[in-house]
């Protein structure tokens, strides 16, 4: 709507403020006032009696708010505005009675003011029709200021504005979300939170950087977050996982907060990995409460005075084997309510050419249709496509079921009627990467393409009917030489199968291509895919299809 309104002056959006609900835009009057600030019929605006332009003029002839009713009646009708206001009640109530006895009021003052009765009638009948959809106005100036000046700092101070509006919502996770991609989509990068480095709210380390408030963890909340930042702004960073955990009151942050810390990424510092400081965890946090027992008893270390044993000797976290994507994005959404690592559908980016034809962003950014000549809705025939994200947002209105696809740079909206929906629900579950069919069409009422589902289907069971070829990228430049063993206990899980292996196996002399015997052909399952990327990295290997199994070759 404000496209198509091109505000240029404040009391433009202070009129969008009051037009921007159901009754105006249902009715009509909102294509009304667009139109006749731009002039677009070429006639001039018709204020229906010279004494109403003052009301009307800022509206451009159109009856917007509840004061201009009051001023119509005090204008023409010689109302007092403790009457105007009888008006506007009698008006918003639509009490037959009321409004007959008001009707006479209004046409005997306008008698008296020697307005045409003709024209006092088609005046009380607008002002009768509009008062139904009429906003108050000194409200509608309020919300305006706050929008105007909430625009302005998210335009000139992007990280700052923004910061603020996550901090403002840290317990709602579906608006954290939804803020994510608009940090995103404006270019702002999202830090994960960090126990050295975050504060309690979220914070702007620089221009363009936003980094997460540890008091947006689940699990943890506002005030263990500012118990843990006191402690380090007191007596300094934390240095291991045992110094933590001995300052700390683990009777406040249990283990369940402590797991969201380590899950979240705000603990990366202190191990190799994620699942080595978890397994570290129970042990770190039995040496910090018997040493707390043992000051209780008064049973301190003779060097207890010299040195801090948290500091100085802590003891080493044993590694672990590194989570896979999946398992790491997992372990995120539970810590943060949404992934920062990456997106479900990064495991598959290498797969799509052979998977699906289209991309959202690419539907997305399809030129709109033509407005209709006559106005009413925009008529487009459907056509097929074919894409692939990931289901959020599901809910079910009426016989409708409505959702959104996400790749992680866009996401389209998705609709189905219960008999689709009942063919397919087996398939529909929120945050599952999906491959869906159906019609794209353009939507007037949300001003955007959206697709009519027709198909879905599970990626996993696509790739693992589709893919005919792994190629795995083994880079050997950092001293990894290739490992038979290795490789092999790797693969062995997955074979046999009809998925072709090569290595694409790269030293410091140069690079060659390595085909694996038949022996060796693996099922291409999302275990392996989590196995492959927790190994090689998420462009480290790679599926192909018949089509594409040439360029692999």
């Amino acid at each position: 709507m404000i496209k198509r309104l091109q505000p240029d002056e404040f009391t433009d959006i202070i009129a969008l403020v009051a037009l921007f609900r159901p009754g105006p835009l249902e009715s009509g009057m909102v294509d009304d006032f667009i139109q006749r600030k731009h002039s677009k019929s070429g006639q001039p605006i018709d204020y229906m009696h010279p004494d109403l332009q003052p009301v009307l003029e800022d509206t451009y002839g159109v009856i917007v708010y509840q004061e201009q009713v009051m001023q119509i009646a005090q204008k023409l009708a010689g109302y007092t505005l403790g009457g105007a206001d009888m008006l506007r009640r009698a008006m918003g109530k639509k009490k037959p009675e009321e409004m007959a006895k008001q009707r006479e009021i209004f046409m005997a003052g306008a008698a008296k003011n020697e307005v045409d009765p003709a024209k006092a009638k088609q005046i009380f009948d607008l002002m009768e029709k509009f008062a139904a959809y009429g906003f108050n106005k000194s409200h509608s100036a309020a919300y305006a200021l706050l929008a105007y000046q909430t625009v302005w700092l998210k335009a000139h101070y992007p990280a700052a504005f923004m910061a603020a509006v996550l901090s403002a919502d840290m317990d709602n996770t579906d608006k954290l979300e939804f803020m994510q991609r608009e940090c995103k989509s404006i270019g702002l990068r999202l830090l994960a939170p960090d126990i050295n480095q975050s504060a309690a709210k979220f914070s702007v380390p620089g221009d363009l950087q936003i980094r997460y408030g540890l008091g947006a963890l689940k699990g943890l909340g506002k005030a263990v977050a500012d118990t843990i930042v006191e402690l380090r702004e007191q007596d300094g960073e934390f240095t291991s996982l045992d110094n933590f955990c001995s300052r700390v009151n683990t009777q406040k942050v249990n283990k369940r907060a402590m797991e969201a810390l380590v899950n979240s990424g705000a603990l990366d510092a202190f191990g190799p990995n994620r699942p080595s400081i978890l397994a570290g965890l129970p042990r770190a946090l039995d040496k910090a409460e018997q040493v707390s027992r043992d000051k209780a008893a008064g049973q301190n270390d003779m060097f207890g005075d010299l040195v801090d044993p948290f500091v100085a000797g802590a003891t080493a976290i044993r590694q672990v084997p590194e989570w896979g994507f999946s398992e790491l994005l997992q372990s995120e959404r539970q810590a943060l309510g949404l992934y920062l690592s990456g997106h479900p559908l990064d495991l598959y980016r290498s797969d799509l050419r052979y998977i699906c034809k289209d991309t959202i962003g690419g539907l997305l950014g399809r030129k709109p249709p033509a407005p209709a000549e006559e106005g009413g809705y925009r008529r487009t025939k459907g056509e097929d496509v074919e894409v692939v994200g990931l289901l959020t947002d599901f809910r079910k209105r009426g016989n409708r079921v409505t959702m959104f696809l996400d790749d992680g740079e866009h996401r389209i909206e998705l609709q189905m009627f219960r008999d689709s929906f009942d063919n397919l629900k087996h398939l529909i579950e929120n945050f599952k990467v999906r491959i869906v069919k159906g019609q794209l069409r353009w939507d007037d009422f949300i001003d955007g393409w959206r697709i009519a589902v027709s198909d879905m289907s599970d990626i996993d069971r696509v790739v693992e009917n589709r893919a005919t070829h792994l190629l795995i990228n083994w880079d050997a430049t950092d001293g990894h030489q290739l490992d038979v063993a290795e490789l092999e206990a790797l693969l062995q899980p997955h074979r046999p199968g009809r998925c072709a292996v090569s290595i694409n196996y790269t030293r410091v002399e140069g690079s060659a291509r390595i085909h694996l015997g038949d022996s060796w052909c693996v099922r291409p399952t999302p275990e392996l895919r989590d196995r492959l990327t927790a190994v090689f990295g998420l462009n480290g290997f790679a599926f192909f299809g018949d089509a594409n199994r040439r360029a692999a070759a």
